[in-house]
């Protein structure tokens, strides 16, 4: 997003949300057309994409400070889906999920094709790729997983609209299947909360009767990938399992790595 964008987008978040704001409220609902409506007012030429307006704001960019700083102590205001056209301001405890800086590190060497990899970016497309071919989906959640389907789009029960970057099948020994939502964040793209909760309520309407494990993906540089599991709870999404995975060339993979490796725990 560019500076220019950012300021328009800036005033627009900050019209619409100063037009709703009360002092105590802990949601805020409004409507895809109050961008329109503050743009007229504020005398600002609209974006072509007028989705792109929430999208920077739901994954790339931190809310602006003057929406942030009316949360409470130990909160923040995120902006979730609330039906076809519609969405809201809602406090809560975290928004945004990011991989441990502390957490080791697991080598997996590198099964990506040459001409994948030389052509391959640190995107979102190049992350499904490298997950896909390393298999480390199957690795991550021990079940032997199968990719359905790309990009899914569908519509929840509540009118709103939402996109899964790949949904898995899996397997495991005794036979059960289980139907795991990716989401890849690659570049600056962050991963919320709110894109896990949506995940959940996609496999209970379009699955119901497979076992749900949401999965997520981010690079954190290079090779190096982190790999996230979720459950929900009545607080909220929570992370019940994170891994790092690097991938190397075979060579990179010592004896002693590989040792240490047999006795860690599971």
């Amino acid at each position: 997003m560019t500076t220019k964008e950012s300021n328009r987008y800036t005033q627009i978040l900050e019209a619409i949300f100063a037009k709703h704001y009360r002092k105590g409220v802990n949601e805020i609902d409004f409507e895809r057309t109050e961008i329109n409506q503050a743009a007229d007012e504020l005398g600002i030429i609209l974006p072509k994409n007028l989705g792109d307006v929430l999208y920077s704001f739901r994954y790339r960019t931190d809310l602006p400070k003057a929406i942030t700083s009316k949360a409470p102590k130990g909160f923040e205001w995120i902006i979730k889906p609330a039906g076809k056209g519609k969405y809201k301001f809602m406090v809560t405890k975290q928004s945004i999920i990011v991989p441990s800086s502390i957490l080791a590190e697991t080598k997996i060497p590198d099964s990506t094709p040459g001409v994948i990899a030389k052509y391959s970016m640190n995107d979102e497309q190049s992350l499904l790729a490298k997950l896909r071919y390393n298999r480390l989906v199957d690795i991550f959640t021990g079940l032997t997983c199968y990719s359905l389907q790309n990009h899914l789009r569908t519509t929840l029960r509540d009118g709103s609209q939402v996109e899964t970057d790949e949904i898995y099948i899996g397997l495991d020994k005794r036979g059960a299947h289980y139907i795991l939502p990716v989401q890849a964040k690659g570049g600056k793209d962050k991963l919320g909360v709110v894109q896990i909760e949506q995940d959940f309520d996609l496999c209970a309407l379009k699955f119901p009767r497979l076992i749900c494990r949401a999965i997520a993906a981010q690079f954190i540089e290079g090779n190096l990938i982190a790999l996230f599991e979720f459950e929900q709870s009545k607080d909220g999404i929570k992370v019940t399992s994170e891994k790092h995975y690097r991938l190397v060339r075979p060579d990179e993979l010592s004896p002693e790595e590989l040792e240490s490796y047999n006795i860690r725990p599971a």
